[in-house]
């Protein structure tokens, strides 16, 4: 997946479909050692509800523009990502 604009990122779902999306907020969390990405998807990002998704990420090396990401599986570390964008959220609006 490549970072477009810095703003943008194309995700392939499991059918190896992109889909484009908004970055929200990007953001690393001491306790862990993790950097974290908040997006939604682009053709939502005007609508009142959006659908919000989260994962882990790294860069990968040698590569400015390429991020592996990794689904968030424990549910510490989601109330973790949770809390964190519900903070920028707050501090945003």
């Amino acid at each position: 997946m490549a970072l477009e604009e810095q703003e943008r990122i194309i995700i392939p779902d499991e059918n190896g479909e992109e889909h484009l999306f908004e970055v929200l907020f990007t953001f690393d969390v001491d306790e862990t050692n993790h950097s974290y990405i908040a997006v939604v998807p682009a053709e939502q990002k005007d609508e009142e509800e959006v659908e919000v998704f989260a994962f882990r990420y790294e860069e990968k090396e040698g590569d400015d523009d390429d991020l592996a990401l990794y689904q968030i599986e424990t549910d510490e570390e989601w109330n973790m990502v949770e809390e964190t964008l519900n903070t920028l959220t707050e501090e945003n609006e």
